[in-house]
C-alpha cells in the first residue's frame, strides 16, 4: 500500500492544498502587508511602515479591551471548567436517562451567539429592572453577564471532553484505592485529578482561546456599552472585548482600516501563541508517557 500512496497522494492532496493556500495563506499574507499600509480598499494600499502599530500601542481603547478580555478569560476558565468537571463526574456513570442529561447540557452549545445574546439580554434586563437598573447601565453587569452567558453555553461542550477523560481512568487503580479505604476526597485529589491533567489542559486552553475570540455574544449582549468619556474627550466602550474592538476600529472611517488590520495581526499572534502552548503542553505529556513506558519495559 505504501507505493501507491506515495505515487498518487499529490493527486488527492493538491486540490485541498490549492484551496487552503487561496482561502487562508494568501489572505493572511495580504492581511499582514495591509497592516503596514494606509488603505480604503486593498488596491489603494499605501505603505506607511509601522505607523499603524504605533497608533495601536497608543490606543487607550485597545489596551482597555485587552485588559477586560484577559480578566474575562480568567473568570471563564473557572466558571466554565469547574462546573463542567463536576457535572461530567456525576454523568460519567451509566444510569437511566444519562444520555438525556448529557444532551441537555450540550444543547446550548448548538445555539448561535447572537441569538443567545439577545435572549439573555432580555432575561438580565427583566431581572435588573426590578432593582431599577438595566444590563448596560454598569460595566460590572455587562462583564458578569457575558461570563454567565458563555459559561451556560460552553459548560456542556467541556463536559463531553471531561467525560471522555473519566472513561480513560484506570479502573484497577480506583478499585485498589477503595479497597485501601481511600475516601472520595482522597481519590479525587490523589488519583482522578492527576490522571485528568490532559483533559484539564485541553479544556483550559480551549476556554482561553474562545474567550479571546469572543465577538458575537459581546456584540449582541452589551454592544460595548456603557460608554465612558475620558478626560481627553475620547469615548471608551467599557465592555468592548478585543475582537469587537478590532471590528469597531474598522467601522470608524477609512483612515482606521490599517490600524484595525494591525490590531488583527496582534490578535492573531496572541491566539496562535495560546494554541502553540496547548500543543507544547500536550506533546510534552505524551512524550513523558512514552518515556515512562519505555523505562518500565527496560
Amino acid at each position: 500500500m505504501k507505493d501507491p500512496i506515495r505515487k498518487y497522494f499529490p493527486l488527492f492532496v493538491l486540490p485541498v492544498l490549492v484551496c487552503f493556500c487561496l482561502s487562508f495563506i494568501w489572505p493572511f499574507i495580504q492581511g499582514v502587508y495591509l497592516s503596514f499600509c494606509k488603505f480604503f480598499i486593498p488596491k489603494d494600499a499605501e505603505f506607511t511602515g509601522f505607523s499603524n502599530y504605533v497608533t495601536v500601542f497608543r490606543d487607550t481603547g485597545f489596551w482597555h479591551s485587552f485588559l477586560i478580555t484577559f480578566l474575562y478569560a480568567l473568570a471563564s476558565i473557572i466558571c466554565v471548567n469547574v462546573p463542567a468537571f463536576f457535572i461530567a463526574y456525576f454523568l460519567k456513570e451509566k444510569f437511566r436517562g444519562v444520555t438525556l442529561f448529557r444532551a441537555s447540557f450540550f444543547l446550548p452549545n448548538l445555539i448561535g451567539g447572537v441569538v443567545l445574546g439577545s435572549i439573555w439580554s432580555m432575561l438580565f434586563d427583566g431581572i435588573l429592572s426590578r432593582f431599577g437598573t438595566y444590563l448596560t447601565a454598569d460595566p460590572v453587569f455587562g462583564f458578569w453577564g457575558l461570563v454567565i452567558l458563555v459559561a451556560w453555553q460552553q459548560i456542556g461542550y467541556m463536559m463531553i471532553i471531561y467525560i471522555a477523560g473519566f472513561t480513560s481512568l484506570p479502573e484497577e487503580m480506583l478499585e485498589a484505592s477503595q479497597i485501601d479505604g481511600a475516601g472520595r476526597l482522597q481519590r479525587m485529589t490523589k488519583i482522578i485529578i492527576p490522571n485528568m491533567k490532559a483533559s484539564i489542559a485541553i479544556c483550559t486552553f480551549l476556554t482561553l482561546t474562545n474567550s479571546f475570540k469572543l465577538f458575537d455574544q459581546n456584540l449582541a449582549l452589551t454592544g460595548g456599552q456603557p460608554v465612558q468619556t475620558l478626560e481627553n474627550g475620547m469615548q471608551l466602550k467599557t465592555t468592548e472585548f478585543l475582537a469587537m474592538n478590532i471590528y469597531s476600529t474598522y467601522q470608524i472611517n477609512s483612515h482606521w482600516h490599517g490600524t484595525a488590520q494591525a490590531k488583527a495581526v496582534i490578535f492573531f499572534i496572541l491566539v496562535a501563541a495560546f494554541g502553540a502552548l496547548q500543543m507544547y503542553a500536550s506533546r510534552d505529556k505524551k512524550e513523558k508517557k512514552v518515556r515512562s513506558k519505555k523505562e518500565k519495559r527496560s
